[in-house]
């Protein structure tokens, strides 16, 4: 008899699996119940998925357990399904899904699809490899509208079966808010815990769903950056007087709604630095606390802003995908520090209606992942016509700030990456230096130096978010709140109070400039090509393994001013994909002992040709040039998060 820990609650499971058809003066909502099965924690959600019906022996063990048992759901494709075919079919079920266990052989349920009659012969309580018999079998005919999918499920005396939803912890601090699917579309707060001093988060069985065409991201587990709306969820952007302030969302934006109807399931909202700045660990995070980077001695800092997907990416095999956003850096930091995959699409890919704004002319929206067919799927979904992958490359790759010499563990990496991607295209490389290439071939009618045409246009053009995001929230808390303002973090009041400084019309100036500049690049450095899509590739190094510890003490924050080639893509709008490639050694001190971190490089290309890139990445991994990352202490080897 498997050990199992439900019957204090099967009876409140009971009463919410009946309909309720008498009228009460209160509004009564189930919620589900959360049991523990084995020493792991269940949340089972109100709604019944199906009604069987309930054998003498399944009886039996229904009342000794309280009403309330867990039991599996095999499928069996003729009469002749035997105990060597449901051996494989478990095996299979526990080496592919975190969430079943031993434990839910309490029971069987064998679902035949070919037949009729109350009858079938040929599986009664077999034996495992190792284990005890299944103490109740039972047996149903399963219509093409009456089949459940196969899997762990809890079934009550009545014959209601409920999904299982295991709960883990949140130990790494990565999410603001855990969630559950409504059947009207909306989500609400998940309402369970476990321990570990952290929310809880309930993922579904793996086993329940089955991409099709029209679900290409079925059963995928989906994190979102808390500046995204969605319908029935309050946003924080960051902010604890922003999230108690404003109800919750009517609508879900457009680009999480495409992911949902692609079969997404939303596990929770994700914390970001606040609207959406960069701030650093811990000096800067005031509202609510950064999330911890797994890599390493799990001090380091996450970067921003989608911190929080960076963080739970990076350090939870149950979570498969997250969605950021990246105005200056805020995906492509968080993926390079952490050793994920993680894209700046080419600008404009998406809408973002339903997101909070930045900077309207250089916000993105992209993912965080260990997992590069999942992204390669889920940009697809997103993103829709406007990305359409190709596998034509070009020959010529630039590179900027490069290593030239095997001086360091990094070093090495991003020399051996440099020439397996050469050799692997065919390409030649050469050495791209931005700016001396802009005194050669700059516009006729600019006399000013890059370095100075650029300095200002990034903290003007977020300065925006001074009119579309600080006056109207300053003007309806002070209104409800008799004249006062509501806290905001040291970082982004630093960056308003700046911009304020400045007229309108440097805003105007700042687009000019930007333009000029994503011109210049268009025709001179990543130019588009028929059969390749770009003339070339860009690549720089991401990161180098290298430290930034989140327990300094931090000079007040400053204004982000000047160039940087990571402002290339930011300026011109091409894409900006980010690939892990390895990890480098280093001292902590913290441990005191050799620890390791990501080392990753980014590439560019020209405008719209992010499908060109999904498509090498494709094939870099086929070649076994990058590799698909692991959650945990390593990228590369995964290992236990140190605490």
């Amino acid at each position: 008899m498997t050990p199992y820990c439900y019957r204090s609650v099967a009876a409140a499971l009971l009463l919410l699996s009946h309909s309720i058809s008498t009228s009460f003066a209160f509004k009564f909502t189930p919620t589900g119940q959360t049991v523990q099965l084995d020493g792991a924690s269940y949340y089972i959600p109100p709604d019944v998925i199906s009604t069987i019906s309930i054998s003498r022996p399944m009886r039996k063990a229904l009342d000794s357990a309280g009403g309330l048992l867990p039991f599996t759901v095999v499928h069996a494709p003729s009469l002749e399904y035997g105990e060597q075919d449901f051996s494989h079919d478990i095996a299979s079920y526990l080496s592919t899904d975190d969430v079943f266990s031993k434990g839910f052989l309490e029971a069987v349920y064998v679902q035949y699809s070919n037949g009729s009659g109350s009858r079938y012969p040929g599986f009664s309580a077999p034996k495992l490899s190792g284990n005890n018999s299944v103490n109740v079998v039972s047996t149903g005919f399963a219509s093409n509208t009456s089949s459940i999918p196969v899997g762990p499920y809890f079934v009550t005396s009545t014959g209601t079966v409920h999904e299982a939803w295991k709960l883990f912890s949140d130990v790494q601090g990565a999410f603001l808010e855990t969630t559950v699917a409504n059947k009207d579309g909306t989500l609400s707060v998940l309402p369970a815990n476990v321990e570990g001093q952290s929310l809880a988060i309930a993922v579904p069985s793996r086993l329940y769903f089955t991409k099709t065409d029209a679900k290409p991201l079925a059963g995928v587990r989906l994190g979102i950056k808390d500046i995204y709306d969605i319908a029935g969820l309050r946003t924080s952007n960051g902010n604890r007087a922003w999230y108690h302030f404003y109800p919750p969302a009517n609508r879900t934006a457009l680009s999480v709604q495409r992911l949902m109807d692609a079969g997404a399931i939303i596990v929770g909202k994700m914390k970001t630095s606040q609207f959406a700045n960069g701030e650093v660990a811990t000096a800067d995070w005031v509202d609510y606390h950064e999330p911890f980077n797994p890599r390493g001695d799990g001090y380091q800092d996450t970067s921003s802003s989608s911190s929080g997907p960076g963080a739970g990416a990076a350090a939870y095999d149950w979570l498969d995908l997250t969605l950021g956003s990246d105005t200056g850096g805020s995906i492509r930091n968080p993926s390079q520090v952490q050793g994920l995959f993680g894209n700046r699409p080419s600008w404009g890919m998406v809408s973002l209606e339903g997101v909070m704004p930045m900077a309207p002319q250089l916000d993105t929206a992209g993912f965080l992942t260990r997992h590069p067919d999942i992204w390669v799927a889920a940009s697809k979904v997103m993103y829709g016509d406007n990305v359409t992958l190709s596998h034509s490359y070009p020959s010529k790759i630039q590179t900027i700030g490069w290593p030239t010499t095997n001086s360091s563990e990094a070093n090495g990496l991003l020399l051996s990456f440099l020439d397996k991607l050469t050799t692997h295209l065919n390409a030649t490389t050469t050495s791209l230096n931005l700016t001396q290439q802009w005194m050669k071939q700059h516009p006729a009618n600019v006399t000013s130096s890059l370095v100075d045409l650029m300095n200002l246009t990034y903290p003007i053009l977020i300065g925006q978010q001074t009119t579309s995001v600080r006056d109207p929230f300053y003007a309806d808390y002070s209104a409800a709140n008799s004249g006062r303002l509501p806290f905001v973090n040291p970082v982004p009041l630093a960056r308003w109070g700046w911009a304020t400084s400045f007229p309108p019309s440097t805003i105007d100036d700042a687009i000019t400039n930007k333009t000029t500049f994503g011109n210049w690049i268009e025709d001179n450095i990543f130019i588009a090509n028929e059969k390749t899509c770009s003339d070339s590739l860009g690549i720089y190094v991401g990161n180098s393994g290298t430290t930034n510890y989140r327990n300094a003490y931090r000079s007040p924050p400053g204004i982000p001013t000047g160039f940087s080639t990571s402002r290339i893509s930011i300026f011109s709008g091409v894409p900006d994909f980010v690939l892990p490639i390895g990890q480098a050694s280093y001292k902590s001190n913290i441990t005191q002992q050799i620890e390791y971190l990501p080392v990753s490089v980014d590439i560019l290309a020209a405008k719209g040709c992010d499908g060109m890139i999904f498509g090498l990445v494709q094939d870099l991994i086929k070649a076994g040039i990058i590799n698909a990352t692991k959650a945990g202490y390593s990228g590369v080897t995964g290992e236990k998060i140190l605490f």
